[in-house]
């Protein structure tokens, strides 16, 4: 059989692993063998399913139903409106409301969102990011009208805009002033939201993208590099704000590489926090990260194969320490998954867990030559990309130039092309095909639910009081155009009614929007 990686050797002995200083035990700086001596056996990694489609009623729904199987955090996916900053009746909404998440324009639609759910309880993450501030006031809003205090709420939000113009593309603002709304966020959750997660500094899309390891752990860091600057520019002190900073990684296919990238990257985040940026709290060096098995590896061929594919991601996820992991439904080539497949990825998770055994020693692959060897080869490729970044001017100017997007899309290319000719082998797809493939029933949105929303949402804006509504946006405009923390003029707009297209529209009005150079 082939082997996924050009660099792997037939065997690894000792002389393969560098003369790097010894990384000693888990829970030791540099946190190369992982976070905590004790690893998982105090608690496991948060199982959290990543979940939401057409309306606030029908993602509630899955969300009861994935707490009831045993996810131990909710994570919310976003229809592309929401993430983009228009609200659900928007002319340029129509035919995208819930598609690929769920579609939220109001306070009322996060409340309805989150109707039973235990928001003081449950860890919950968002996967947002232009507009993230929005989002996460109207979480916090929702849940204080419950009763339930700002500071009690736990959770990420992804607040990572760099990926977006690397490899996503749902940004709404240029990078400056987008910048200063995630450094704002952190600043405001920092006095409002302390268990709260500011950011998730996330490689998982480059790597979707095509980049490699050693490029998803580059690119990534050199993002939590820049946010880290940007913070520090506002006035934030580092371990203010560091040990509330998190990442989002992919768990791809190769297992012992995919082991070596998260020990590597910890590895790398610990020094530059504590010799280049002087952080004095161990919280502060400690990379935490989420993970999320690649969605580009499933196919639509065979689908059921996926199952496995994604247990040995999640194996790789959870051999190399993630802190919370979230596993893909099978169909997912083909659907936002059913019922049957989010069951099927938690329970993945749950096997992991508790029949395994893999949860019972931290860094169970620690002192193996060849993930040593691995773990060293892949810290020397992510310097060297860092010195090219650095060499032109930064990671903001790298990914201002497309130097950075080249990289991942040259990377994309030559996979490919290996898969084309055979050399690399997706099973079901170049080779082992079985023209019988059998039909598997599919996720189907709701036809009316757009219509349903749009009506909800012109409703809401019927009935709300307009002075305080006009006088909130007025107050944001005007707080846009200084420098002052945008964090509660936007939470007074949410408390005042106000709609995400709505508070996205003041800002591009003052903002404008990014427009990628081509």
């Amino acid at each position: 059989m082939l082997a996924l990686t050009e660099t792997a050797k037939a065997f690894y002995t000792k002389a393969d692993h560098s003369d790097l200083p010894v990384d000693g035990c888990p829970g030791e700086f540099p946190y190369t063998r992982g976070l905590h001596a004790e690893g998982y056996r105090g608690k496991l990694w948060t199982m959290r399913q990543y979940a939401g489609m057409g309306d606030a009623e029908e993602s509630n729904r899955r969300y009861h139903y994935l707490l009831a199987q045993g996810a131990r955090g909710l994570s919310v996916a976003f229809d592309l409106p929401t993430q983009t900053g228009y609200d659900s009746d928007a002319e340029m909404a129509a035919g995208e409301v819930g598609r690929v998440g769920v579609a939220i324009s109001s306070l009322e639609d996060m409340q309805r969102l989150f109707d039973g759910i235990p928001v003081g309880e449950v860890s919950t993450s968002m996967t947002i990011n232009a507009t993230a501030t929005t989002l996460l006031a109207m979480y916090a809003v929702a849940a204080r009208r419950r009763g339930i205090a700002t500071h009690a709420l736990s959770g990420t939000v992804q607040n990572d805009i760099l990926k977006e113009y690397i490899a996503r593309g749902t940004y709404i603002y240029p990078a400056e002033p987008s910048l200063r709304l995630t450094t704002d966020l952190m600043r405001w959750a920092g006095d409002h939201a302390p268990r709260w997660n500011t950011i998730s500094i996330s490689g998982y899309h480059m790597r979707e993208a095509g980049s490699t390891a050693a490029q998803e752990i580059a690119f990534t860091l050199a993002d939590g590099r820049a946010y880290v600057e940007a913070a520090l520019a506002a006035g934030l002190q580092i371990d203010a704000f560091a040990p509330r900073l998190s990442f989002f990684f992919n768990a791809h296919s190769n297992l012992l590489e995919e082991v070596a990238k998260f020990r590597a990257a910890r590895r790398i985040w610990a020094r530059w926090m504590r010799e280049e940026f002087q952080a004095r709290d161990p919280r502060s060096w400690m990379l935490r990260f989420h993970a999320q098995t690649a969605g580009s590896t499933l196919t639509a061929q065979q689908p059921e194969n996926n199952i496995v594919r994604t247990a040995l991601e999640a194996l790789a996820a959870v051999m190399g320490g993630a802190q919370s992991l979230h596993t893909n439904g099978y169909d997912e080539a083909l659907a936002l998954p059913t019922e049957r497949a989010a069951r099927i990825a938690l329970r993945t998770q749950q096997i992991l867990a508790y029949e395994s055994g893999v949860a019972e020693i931290a860094d169970p692959l620690g002192g193996a030559y060849a993930v040593e060897a691995m773990t060293d080869r892949l810290e020397a490729e992510a310097q060297a990309l860092f010195a090219q970044i650095e060499a032109r001017g930064g990671m903001l100017r790298a990914i201002a130039s497309g130097w950075v997007q080249q990289q991942i899309q040259q990377s994309a290319y030559l996979w490919q092309k290996r898969v084309d000719a055979g050399e690399s082998v997706v099973v079901g797809v170049n080779r082992f095909q079985d023209e019988q493939q059998a039909e598997i029933a599919l996720q189907k949105i709701d036809a009316e639910s757009e219509r349903r929303q749009v009506e909800r949402l012109r409703a809401y804006r019927a009935r709300r009081d307009e002075a305080p509504w006009r006088a909130a946006l007025q107050g944001l405009k005007d707080a846009a155009r200084t420098e002052e923390n945008l964090m509660a003029a936007i939470v007074s707009a949410v408390e005042a009614e106000a709609t995400v297209g709505e508070i996205a529209d003041i800002l591009r009005g003052v903002f404008g929007e990014y427009r990628e150079v081509v």
